[in-house]
Formats: structure tokens, sequence, C-alpha cells
């Protein structure tokens, strides 16, 4: 790959980064972008899912390290949604995702009027709808396996559980969705790996990137909360459904 594409992939993943850290969504930005540098689609999505492993990976750890999650709690359901994209990431060779593709674009405009227009949403927690068990299974298990088979919108749909399912607060919310997204990431890595679909060279400098982009962007969300993540997660839902009507 020419110098110069592989620059600006590497500046493209570090903006990636920081939105994903805030709302979610780094794949909208980066998967274009290597589709646009020349990159097969199967290899975009394996490529993309190193560099994104780094990215949740720093967010989730700046999360943690400030006291918004607690690692080994979430633990069970952080495996919870590796198993779920390594079965969704095998299955994503035989399942047509078209219906998929028809109903997200108006799931996300859903998701992303709720967080704009309903009242309460804060850092504050508030009723928890499920018990812990229930909501780690088989809710986070399915979303894995979403994200490891198509993958566009997974950190608003964990992100839309935790507010809405265990009452978390915006910004505990995005710390918990950080490592269920890191691991379901992870699963589809492992699968992407094992057929051969990476290109380890831009995966990894893309990756260190992404590291410094969610570091600075977990840094701001911790800093603003839901004043700023509400409205960058709108955008972000918003952008996606878009783009994915337009294709």
């Amino acid at each position: 790959m020419p110098i110069d594409i592989l620059v600006l992939l590497v500046a493209v993943a570090f903006v990636a980064g920081y939105v994903d850290a805030v709302a979610g969504g780094g794949g909208l930005i980066t998967i274009p972008a290597l589709l646009l540098a020349g990159v097969p689609p199967l290899t975009a999505l394996g490529t993309n899912k190193v560099q994104a492993i780094f990215g949740s990976a720093s967010a989730t750890y700046a999360y943690a390290a400030k006291g918004h999650m607690n690692l080994r709690r979430q633990a069970p359901m952080a495996v919870l949604s590796f198993a779920g994209s390594c079965l969704g990431a095998v299955a994503a060779r035989s399942v047509p995702t078209a219906i998929l593709q028809v109903g997200l674009p108006f799931l996300l405009i859903a998701i992303a009027l709720l967080f704009a227009f309903k009242p309460g949403l804060s850092d504050v927690d508030a009723e928890r709808r499920l018990s812990p068990a229930v909501f780690a299974f088989p809710l986070v298990p399915l979303i894995g396996a979403y994200d490891g088979l198509f993958g566009p919108g997974t950190g608003s749909f964990f992100m839309l559980a935790f507010v809405a399912l265990a009452g978390y607060g915006v910004l505990k919310a995005t710390a918990h969705t950080k490592l269920l997204n890191f691991a379901s990431n992870l699963g589809g890595f492992a699968v992407f790996t094992l057929s051969g679909s990476v290109i380890w060279q831009v995966g990894l400098a893309m990756g260190i990137a992404q590291f410094v982009g969610a570091r600075l962007g977990a840094m701001t969300a911790m800093r603003f909360g839901s004043k700023l993540i509400r409205p960058l997660l709108v955008v972000v839902c918003l952008a996606l459904a878009i783009k994915l009507l337009w294709t």
C-alpha cells in the first residue's frame, strides 16, 4: 500500500477511535476508508477488527482505571459477547444479511430519536428492568453475534440495552459498552484471522492510532458525560442509518 494512503488511514483511525470511545460507530469511519483505499470487502472487515481491538481495549482500560466499571465483575458478560461474536462471524459466510440491511437503518433512527428526546437520560442510574442474569443471557451473546455477522451499530445496541434495560446512567453505560464491544471485536478478529482475511501491517498501524484516539475520547467523555455522549450518539446513529440507506 502506498505510504500516503497508509498515513491517511492512520489519521482516519485516530478520529474513529476518538468517536468510538465516546459514542460508538468507529467502523462507520474506518470501513469505508479501507474500501476506498482498495481493500477487498472481506479483508476490510478483518483488518478493521484488528485496529478496532486496539481502540476498544484502550477505551475499556481508561474507563476501568477511573472506576466506571469493574472488569472482574463484567468478565462473564464479556465471555458471552466473545462467544456470540465467534458464532456470528462463522455464520457470516452462509447466512444472508439482506433483512438486516433493510431493517437496521430504521432501528438506528429509532435509537437516535430515543436518546435525543427521551427525558431523564443522564449520568444518574435509573431503575433496572431486567435482572443481571436475564440481561447477560441471551441478550449479550445475541448482540455479540450480530457484531460478528454484520457489525454496524453494535455499540449503539449495547448502549441502548444498558440504559433502557439495566438502568445504567449514560456515562456508566458507555464504559460497560466498551468492554463488551472489545470482546465482540476479539471474537470476530479470531475468526477473520483464521480465514486469512487480514492485512496485518495496515491493521496494526491503524490500531496504534485507534489506541491513542480512544484514550483521548474516553477522557473527554468522562469529563463531559451525557452532555457530550448523548448528542454524539444521536449523530453517529443517524449517520450510520443514512449510509446504510444510501448503500
